[in-house]
């Protein structure tokens, strides 16, 4: 291992080209190792029989210009260039001109490079043996691991294990390497490290599992090691909060998860945690000590015998013992009732704004073409729908045995006390009804086709829709394009622009009325959960609505002038109206998170209702979004590792009673130093963006919010710089841990993000509906959100756009930061915060690209605005298409989301308000009333030095 100084604020040469830690899917756009990427600046002789490559950046090898050039060029030297007295237009040779080397790659991040600063990163200490989740240190190298399995006899049919006792933790956790934020620029790349490795001492664990400990896409840490005491947490200014997002994908068999399908659930009599891989067997294996409350308890007779094969089994390849991240069958004992049904009920508004944007004729068609998708394994399925303009509209579908089998519709105009009319034929199961099913939803649309009618008594509709779904529960998709202005929770028109950007606006994100968050927690009680889909061309007060999904475990998605016109906006509609539906769900859930004595539950944050002090209720848990739960230290903890378990207990959409267990180890330290080199920046990102939210919806205003943003991250650096950086300064430099680097960084983002932002051209709906994603997005999702991918596509490397050879993953071009300073006028780069994409073509542009990549010989021909990429039958065409879809992917990434962005088309010399929103997203420029990275971190400077 290198030592301390030679790797000072560089990256350590294993961070890039190898695996990244905990066995998560590796970074997308960086060059396989295996296929090294042609040097910056090589002429490539293109082959007899390829395709000759185009000079799209034949500029972009001067010095300190092209994004994606190598760096450490020689003074004033040219790669690839064209001949001296050649002329050249707008950086671009003539079209008979000698094409210069385009795609070449850059030199790979972090290598130390002539003339440039090194950019920091964490360095693993390297007694540990790499590959494994719990990072265990190995005495006697292999020699020692085989010892120690031995010992702990994993053979076939071991009996009476011995356990080793947890060892003294060996020498330091992960290392700090202090480095100056104002001499090594940030770097883009630097958001895309694994967090800290988890240390944890030898045999911590009662198996060698590389999957003994939790991995970070389901729960992570603000801090990879735990202070021991209050005070030390204190004193360090850094929260300690988990992340969880119990699910890493829409669908079971995207993400397998080990079943334990026996039902043998052994649980701690006292604090009722579920045997894991970090209990302590004693009694020849009879016993096992709790890893939370050290209470000993008895092993079920039933865990060394199989049932159903009459047989003993070998209890070292049972899954709770190898895998921290569990799902269990439970047993009778964990129903009140039997396992409900899945319910889905359909709330379709049939005013005119609805039936003329085309939304009520695209949601009925999107249901029809779905029907196939919803999850329907044990045949429970049920639907119903509900129109809604000033009346209600109910409709009773018949089974398909029913002869006389003709959908009828009831209309019911009192909206004070609206009844049920015939509740039992309104839900009908999809698997006895399908024909009529279909049949209604082909019909529907035509139904309401001359609907003038512009009123909306969606909350009279909701109570209505509460009263038919609760003895069941279940879940109820609201698609409305108008505001209810009639019956209860009806709302008025209370957009005024003279607030935006002023100290009241903040009173535009609270709820106008009542209704909406009592209601919702009745629905809670009552296990119905609610998703709000909102179209609204006007004002639609996003702020009162979100409430009802935010109570009850759902999720509000927002489409501004929306209409089915337009392609784009119907395709992104019905394909993520579709994924929703096709979306598997966990009914009933409750979750709850227990942890070592001395730790306690302190807030939780998400779409949930906390039922209890530690218990949250979910109606419906989604797959799509993630939960804060923040630690408090009570009493001092003895403990060198402390573990927190996670149990989401529900029913599987296929009417199974199961409990998701995650279980998480964590060193504990008595050392500063430690807990800060084992932070990470976007754990802690993603609390305060929690907490930030939590503010500006609860009457303080956007302002404070931001405030309490820039206090945090200036606190964390005045601590760091007193109490580990020896409190200089140095050479005027402001230092972090190079773990943390990206923190300040990240919090710009947070705080310039259209939800907090100061702006007066931000409408509320728009900025509730930015709150609503910062409080529930995936962490990799919400990182994005803040600080976007920005790709330079003219001059992206030869291997970016085509499939990994290795992983048959398309490869990304390097990410670049996001400032203007990164373009060139020839250039075309994808700005992308995962919500919505940029295409960006720069006013030089030369002739030969667009042809490539839109088929228009001019700019002016091209069509700005919301589109597509056309399909042409050239190869750079295809790259460029491929990596706009790549960068959609989130599968990849270990999230669940059924988010298409849009893509938008900008040309630099176009439309003015598509340019300036395009460059709201570049996080390091000054925009609005935002300021510029520098100029942030100067004033960040200016705080931390007082």
């Amino acid at each position: 291992m290198a030592a301390p100084n030679e790797g000072y604020g560089q990256y350590p040469p294993q961070q890039y080209g190898q695996e990244p830690q905990y066995g998560e899917p590796p970074s997308e756009g960086y060059a396989n190792p295996s296929s090294p990427p042609p040097q910056a600046g090589l002429q490539q002789v293109p082959e007899h029989g390829k395709k000759k490559k185009r000079a799209y950046a034949a500029g972009a090898f001067e010095v300190a210009s092209g994004a994606n050039a190598g760096t450490g060029l020689p003074a004033g030297g040219q790669f690839g260039a064209p001949a001296p007295g050649a002329p050249v237009y707008g950086g671009y040779p003539q079209q008979d001109a000698q094409p210069a080397a385009y795609g070449a790659a850059p030199a790979p991040y972090g290598a130390p490079q002539p003339g440039a600063p090194g950019v920091g990163g964490y360095q693993a200490p390297e007694p540990y043996y790499p590959g494994s989740n719990v990072h265990i240190a190995a005495p006697g190298g292999v020699a020692g691991i085989t010892s120690g399995l031995g010992a702990m006899q994993l053979g076939a049919g071991a009996q009476q294990p011995q356990q080793l006792p947890p060892q003294p933790r060996p020498g330091p956790l992960n290392h700090l390497y202090p480095t100056d934020l104002l001499n090594q620029p940030f770097n883009v790349s630097e958001l895309e490290l694994p967090p800290p490795p988890i240390i944890l001492p030898p045999n911590s664990s009662v198996t060698p599992s590389p999957d003994a400990n939790c991995a970070p896409k389901y729960v992570r840490s603000t801090l990879n090691a735990v202070p021991t005491t209050h005070s030390l947490l204190k004193k360090s200014k850094l929260p300690f909060a988990l992340i969880i997002q119990p699910y890493a994908a829409l669908h079971d068999l995207d993400d397998p998860v080990p079943v334990v399908q026996d039902q043998v659930i052994s649980r701690c009599r006292r604090c009722r945690s579920y045997i894991n891989p970090f209990v302590t067997f004693l009694d020849h294996g009879h016993r096992w000590r709790c890893n939370m409350c050290n209470l000993t308890n008895d092993v079920p007779q039933a865990f060394d015998w199989d049932a159903a094969a009459q047989q003993s089994v070998d209890r070292w390849q049972r899954h709770e013992l190898n895998h921290a991240v569990v799902e269990f069958v439970a047993p009778q004992e964990y129903m009140v009732r039997p396992p409900q049904p899945l319910v889905y009920l359909f709330l379709f508004d049939v005013t005119y704004a609805a039936v003329s944007t085309g939304l009520l004729a695209t949601s009925a068609r999107t249901i029809l073409d779905s029907l196939n998708r919803i999850p329907n394994a044990d045949r429970r399925t049920r639907l119903g729908f509900i129109a809604v303009d000033s009346s209600l509209h109910y409709f009773s579908v018949p089974k398909d045995t029913d002869e006389n089998g003709e959908t009828s519709m009831l209309v019911v105009s009192d909206l004070e006390e609206p009844f049920l009319p015939v509740p039992q034929d309104l839900l009908v199961p999809l698997a006895d009804a399908r024909t009529s099913i279909e049949n209604f939803l082909t019909k529907l649309p035509e139904m309401f086709v001359n609907n003038q009618d512009n009123g909306s008594c969606m909350g009279s509709a909701l109570r209505a829709g509460h009263k038919l779904i609760s003895p069941l529960g279940g879940k109820i998709a609201v698609l409305s394009a108008s505001l209810p202005n009639l019956g209860e929770g009806k709302l008025s028109m209370r957009e005024d622009k003279k607030l935006l950007g002023t100290s009241k606006e903040s009173t535009l994100l609270q709820t106008a009325s009542g209704f909406y968050k009592s209601f919702a927690v009745e629905c809670s009680k009552n296990q119905v959960s609610i998703d709000m889909f909102l179209f609204s061309s006007g004002y639609q007060d996003v702020a009162s609505l979100s409430n009802l999904p935010r109570y009850t475990g759902g999720q509000t998605w927002f489409y501004p002038g929306w209409n089915a016109g337009r392609p784009e906006d119907a395709i992104k509609f019905a394909t993520e109206f579709s994924d929703y539906l096709s979306s598997e769900i966990g009914l009933e859930a409750v979750l709850r998170v227990r942890a070592t004595t001395g730790l306690r539950m302190n807030a939780f944050y998400g779409n949930f209702f906390n039922r209890s002090s530690d218990l949250c209720a979910f109606p419906a848990f989604p797959r799509d979004q993630c939960y804060v739960v923040e630690v408090a230290i009570d009493e001092n903890i003895s403990k060198n590792v402390i573990s927190l378990q996670t149990a989401v207990l529900h029913t599987t959409c296929n009417g199974e009673r199961r409990i998701r267990v995650m279980t998480l180890a964590l060193p504990t330290t008595t050392a500063l130093a430690d807990v800060y080199a084992s932070a990470d920046q976007s754990a802690i990102t993603t609390y305060y963006s929690h907490k930030a939210v939590e503010k500006a919806l609860s009457g303080s205003s956007l302002d404070s919010a931001r405030e309490l943003l820039q206090n945090k991250v200036t606190e964390i650096m005045q601590t760091f710089r007193k109490e580990l950086a020896g409190g200089s300064m140095g050479s005027g430099g402001l230092q972090l841990p190079s773990n943390l680097r990206g923190l300040p960084v990240l919090f710009l983002g947070l705080i310039k993000n259209v939800g907090l932002r100061k702006s007066a051209q931000i409408p509320s709906d728009l900025r509730s509906a930015a709150l609503c994603q910062l409080s529930t997005l995936p962490l990799p999702l919400l990182m994005q959100f803040i600080y976007g991918r920005l790709y330079s596509l003219h001059d992206m490397p030869d291997n970016a756009g085509v499939p990994d050879p290795e992983t048959s993953q398309i490869v990304l071009p390097p990410p670049l930061n996001l400032s203007s300073e990164r373009f060139v006028p020839y250039g075309l780069y994808l700005i992308d915060d995962g919500q919505t994409q940029f295409l960006w073509v720069g006013r030089d542009t030369v002739p030969q690209l667009l042809q490539d990549v839109f088929g228009v010989a001019d700019r002016t021909q091209l069509h700005v605005g919301k589109g597509t990429v056309p399909e042409l039958d050239n190869d750079f065409n295809e790259r460029v298409r491929a990596v706009i879809s790549k960068s959609r992917d989130t599968k990849s990434r270990g999230v669940g989301s059924i988010v298409v962005p849009h893509l938008y088309i900008v040309r630099e010399d176009g439309e003015p308000s598509l340019k300036l929103w395009a460059q709201t997203l570049l996080v390091e420029d000054r925009a609005d009333q935002g300021m510029s990275y520098q100029q942030w971190m100067g004033a960040l400077r200016e705080k931390v030095v007082q």
